[in-house]
């Protein structure tokens, strides 16, 4: 039926980009939900701080674990299959989380769910690739990449409103019949025939796994800004424990080595393959020029740029209206709103740039995007003081979407663009993969400096003695100057990550011909 409605081409982008909205929706949804959500399980902050840090931190080390495994997988087992079969277990995942009946197994249940959805958005771009060529594939990314950005700004004002009316556990009750239907419509829609005959490289799939597991760890080992509504409750110290301490980055360096030596043998051409030889789960043969690589670059350091924002944002709101007795559901209301006029402008933007892209070339739309972004968070960094009236927030705000949705279609074009047929689903995840590391290294790089900042201002105060007239308002009034200033600080490093890019982004490719192939393809050098 969608089929004969829409075309082909047009209902297999949209049941994808169904998809893509429900896997969106649930990363975002536990903003608003995680205070209740820690209310029921029993916890407490600050006490319990590191334990309510992992209902965020599971999702994104899990979801960011699966992105590449699930588009390589695409690429041999078919785009109907993984993307079907994801939706599956995002419907476990969604049934565990509101019927656990403990902590242990909310986390079970939330790693599901990041399975599932992970790998649902790779196949969607790699679908884009496959049914779209030149022009109308960049407004085919454009429009995944608008249509996932809706589900980041649906997700935390559906889950307030859930939370308000109903309760959280029905965020993840509704997915159920939602994932029904997207697994019926992706079962008509998609193409279901098998992509290779050849076998799964299932060591070089663990050993992937492996080190993006290890990498993870050792970043969001102290990320832990997200679960807090200030920086003081950051204070307590603590030690981390030694499975996810630095040495982690050992192991994944390890890790990631040992595939490299693996997959080098493995990714030779098919003519110089044995014939029971396995598909390399990550083909170092895909033959990404400097292009390629330039953009899976400025895509990770728009990652960090990102989770600054989305992390930042609501931290900064709690702690400048704490100071106006205002409640906590009307706080939330609000941070989500300024958040809105980051998402949705980069939605519309991201629409925008696919369709700019396919008719100026990817470059300009990047460098232009870039330009913008950098401007918007060095006023975010200069302007964001306890007090900053909410329209200039939500205005500057505005500015970062609009120059990050730019960028994000060609982005994804100069990559998947210049895959290969049978690699499409690995430069697919390559794309989100390395957007999503920005984000676990922006995680731990704010946590860090915002931690340090905090410290180093707190120090530095001049007091009345303690005990004299004035002293409480005194010691309130510079905890929330000092607090907004480390806050606003990580803007403006955003804002440098992203002068960076700009840099890099002069080595995007302008385009992609017709037949799938960049004009620079080929090595690197």
């Amino acid at each position: 039926m969608a089929r004969r409605l829409l075309g082909r081409d047009t209902a297999a982008l949209w049941v994808v980009a169904f998809g893509v909205f429900i896997a969106a929706d649930d990363l975002m949804v536990v903003a608003t939900m995680l205070r209740p959500i820690i209310d029921d399980l029993g916890l407490r902050l600050p006490d319990d701080l590191d334990s309510t840090a992992w209902i965020v931190n599971v999702y994104l080390i899990a979801y960011i674990a699966t992105i590449p495994l699930a588009g390589r997988l695409s690429d041999i087992f078919g785009r109907r299959s993984v993307f079907v079969s994801g939706l599956g277990i995002f419907l476990v995942g969604s049934l565990i989380v509101p019927t656990a009946g403990s902590f242990r197994w909310l986390l079970v249940g939330r790693a599901l769910s990041a399975i599932g959805g992970g790998a649902l958005v790779p196949v969607a771009l790699a679908v884009a690739g496959d049914v779209f060529t030149g022009a109308r594939r960049t407004k085919a990314l454009g429009t995944l990449g608008a249509v996932e950005t809706m589900g980041w700004v649906w997700g935390p004002l559906y889950g307030a409103v859930l939370v308000r009316l109903l309760s959280w556990e029905w965020q993840f009750y509704l997915n159920v019949p939602l994932s029904l239907i997207g697994m019926a419509l992706a079962w008509r829609t998609l193409d279901g025939s098998r992509r290779s005959a050849r076998r799964i490289d299932w060591s070089g799939a663990a050993l992937l796994t492996a080190g993006l597991i290890a990498l993870n760890l050792a970043l969001l080992g102290q990320a832990r800004i997200q679960s807090v509504t200030g920086l003081d409750e950051l204070t307590g110290g603590g030690t981390t424990p030694a499975w996810r301490g630095p040495w982690m980055y050992m192991v994944a360096g390890a890790a990631f080595g040992a595939l490299t030596l693996v997959e080098r043998r493995r990714s030779r051409p098919v003519v110089a393959r044995a014939d029971d030889a396995p598909d390399p789960i990550v083909n170092l043969d895909l033959g990404l020029g400097w292009g390629p690589i330039a953009a899976l670059v400025v895509n990770a350091l728009i990652g960090v740029g990102l989770v600054i924002a989305l992390v930042n944002v609501p931290l900064f709101v709690n702690v400048v209206e704490s100071g106006k007795d205002r409640s906590i559901g009307s706080t939330a209301l609000l941070a989500g709103w300024l958040l809105s006029a980051l998402t949705v402008t980069m939605a519309v933007a991201s629409y925008a740039g696919g369709v700019f892209a396919g008719r100026s070339g990817n470059r300009r739309p990047v460098l232009l995007g870039l330009v913008i972004a950098t401007a918007g968070f060095a006023s975010m960094g200069r302007s964001w003081d306890p007090g900053v009236a909410t329209v200039t927030m939500a205005s500057e705000l505005a500015v970062v979407g609009l120059g990050v949705g730019l960028a994000l279609a060609p982005i994804s074009d100069a990559v998947v663009g210049s895959s290969g047929d049978d690699d499409r689903g690995t430069g697919a995840g390559l794309v989100l993969m390395f957007r999503l590391i920005g984000f676990s290294v922006g995680l731990a790089a704010l946590t860090a400096w915002g931690l340090h900042r905090y410290s180093q201002l707190r120090e530095s105060l001049v007091l009345p003695p303690v005990g004299t007239p004035g002293y409480q308002t005194a010691y309130g009034d510079a905890v929330l100057s000092i607090t907004a200033k480390a806050l606003s600080e990580t803007f403006a490093g955003a804002g440098i990550g992203l002068a960076v890019a700009v840099l890099v982004a002069w080595l995007i490719d302008d385009g992609a011909t017709t037949d799938g192939r960049s004009p620079g393809a080929g090595s690197p050098g």
